[in-house]
């Protein structure tokens, strides 16, 4: 008896994967930022902890709704392509029944077999095939705005808070070295997480995040150190 072989692809995650490892990577890197431009300028951990509170809200609603922006433009684009091939298909059935027989015969397979499949998958669903094999669009890939916006909002907000804590645990004295250190462990464990999740390989993610936030923190650090010495 054969059994079922079961595949458990990756790609349906690729939508809220992205969005959600941005946020968090964005709520970590911008919040341990912010406070320990403010902490170096001198400034009291109270300050320190206000700015990032004011970072965490402010960046959350700057990803919900650049994001949201950004990808209802995608759905807008999605909508037209889809609106001209729908005409296109009432207007000019044989010429895109060759057009689909043709993307199956560049792929190998013989002119006769590939009219026949195509016939009969446009029998069936001639709008979703042709957005499939055409446009590259389908179920996995298509664009949802609202769902990418709260996804970004909440995890950037979830990644703040990391940050945020450390301000609250961290004594007076090692303030910048605990939020230094404790956010680039926190970048480490996102990368770690997002690159688990995604189904690659721990060690490039996890470097690549791990030093673009080192790289932001300590620039952050420096320039409000100057600014501190200046005022």
């Amino acid at each position: 008896m054969s059994r079922l072989h079961v595949e458990n692809h990756l790609m349906s995650r690729i939508g809220w994967l992205r969005a959600g490892v941005l946020g968090a990577n964005d709520g970590i890197i911008s919040t341990a930022s912010l406070i320990l431009g403010v902490a170096s300028a001198a400034s009291s951990p109270g300050q320190a902890l206000v700015a990032g509170v004011a970072g965490l809200v402010a960046g959350s609603m700057s990803m919900a709704a650049g994001e949201y922006v950004s990808v209802s433009s995608q759905s807008d684009t999605e909508q037209a392509d889809l609106a001209r091939e729908s005409k296109e298909l009432i207007d000019s059935p044989a010429f895109e029944t060759e057009e689909l027989t043709q993307v199956y015969v560049t792929r190998g397979v013989e002119v006769a077999l590939a009219r026949k499949v195509a016939e009969q998958l446009m029998r069936k669903d001639a709008l979703g095939i042709h957005a499939r094999e055409e446009l590259g669009i389908s179920e996995i890939t298509t664009a949802r705005p609202v769902q990418a916006a709260f996804t970004s909002a909440a995890s950037l907000a979830v990644g703040a808070a990391g940050p945020l804590a450390l301000v609250v645990l961290s004594p007076a004295g090692l303030l910048l070295y605990v939020e230094a250190g404790g956010s680039l462990i926190l970048l480490a464990i996102l990368g770690m997480i997002g690159a688990k999740i995604g189904g690659a390989g721990l060690l490039i993610p996890t470097i690549r995040v791990t030093f673009w936030g080192a790289l932001a923190m300590a620039i952050t650090t420096g320039i409000g150190a100057l600014v501190g010495k200046v005022l």
